[in-house]
Formats: C-alpha cells, structure tokens, sequence
C-alpha cells in the first residue's frame, strides 16, 4: 500500500498512469495561470502608466527614471562603471577584414551615390497636413470608410444597373408576404 488508509496502489501501471496524467494537467494548469497572472500584471503596468502620462506627465517620467530594485546586494559602484565602460570604448581594437569585405566594397563601388535630398520645413507641413490623424477614434474611420464606399457606389445604384461583376440574385424577397 502506497498511501496510509487507501487501497491505492503504486505498482498498478493504470494508476501509476492516471497519477502521472493528473500532475501533468496540474503542471500544466499552474503553467497557464502564471502565465494569465503575467499578461494581467503587465497590462495593469502598462493601463497605469497610459492614465497616468494623460493625467501627470511629469510623475509618470520621475516614476520611469526611478531606479527599480533588483536583488538584495549593493550595486556596483559608480567609480567602477565610469571605469569600466571607459576602458571598453578608449581600447583601440583591430579588426581582421577578410576577402568577403573586398568582395562587399567590389559590388558597392559600382552603385551610383544619390543626389542629395533637402527637406524644407513646408515639405514637412505638406506630409503633416495630408497625414491621417493617429489620435482619431476607430469609429470615425469606419464611418469614413463607410462614406468612401457609399460614395463610389452611389452613381451606379442612382443608374438603376448593377456593375457586370456582381452575379444575379438566386431569389427575390417578396415583401408583400411578411416577415
């Protein structure tokens, strides 16, 4: 007897089987909920971070900057990581140009430079001017949408005839028979 009290036997290969199953499903249970909790947890994160850049700015990038705490030693010192970093950018380093890099500048010397390009400031408000707005509601934009489509087809139905694409109804609706 395997557990005090039971008729429950491990060397039975259905139970040890039907055992192996259950802790799999519970694994797998626990699995997805951590993982519901995460995605929950990261979309509060981000809903108070939204409310909070509408409402205060200012607390929402003092919140940012903030320094998060992580592990329960020290930090490296600040002497060290001026250091450290100072020592990795001023080392000269030597790279080994292989014939692939001779290759590379062969087939780039053949490609013509472009002329320059000068961006004026009314070029600027030009492409602002024509952009959609970003902030517009989805709605509106189905509304849009809606119009553009009532609007091309508009001179077709006011005609009387149906474009040569669409087919022939396969039955009619007589209204006079009711719902």
């Amino acid at each position: 007897m395997a557990f005090a009290g039971t008729n429950i036997c491990l060397s039975q290969p259905d139970t040890t089987q039907k055992l192996t199953e259950r802790i799999d499903d519970l694994k797998q249970k626990i699995a997805a909920w951590g993982k519901r909790i995460r995605r929950f947890s990261e979309w509060s994160r981000q809903f108070n971070q939204n409310r909070l850049f509408q409402s205060d700015q200012k607390r929402l990038y003092k919140l940012l900057e903030r320094p998060k705490v992580c592990g329960a030693g020290q930090g490296p010192d600040q002497a060290d990581i001026i250091a450290f970093w100072r020592g990795l950018w001023s080392e000269p380093v030597n790279h080994s140009e292989g014939p692939w890099m001779e290759v590379g500048a062969s087939q780039g010397a053949s490609v013509m430079p472009m002329d320059p390009i000068t961006i004026t400031p009314e070029d600027v408000a030009e492409v602002v001017r024509r952009a959609p707005n970003w902030k517009r509601r989805a709605a509106s934009l189905l509304a849009e949408g809606v119009r553009s489509v009532s609007r091309c087809a508009r001179p077709t139905v006011s005609r009387g005839s149906r474009p040569e694409v669409t087919p022939e109804p396969l039955h009619y609706w007589d209204h006079s028979l009711g719902s």
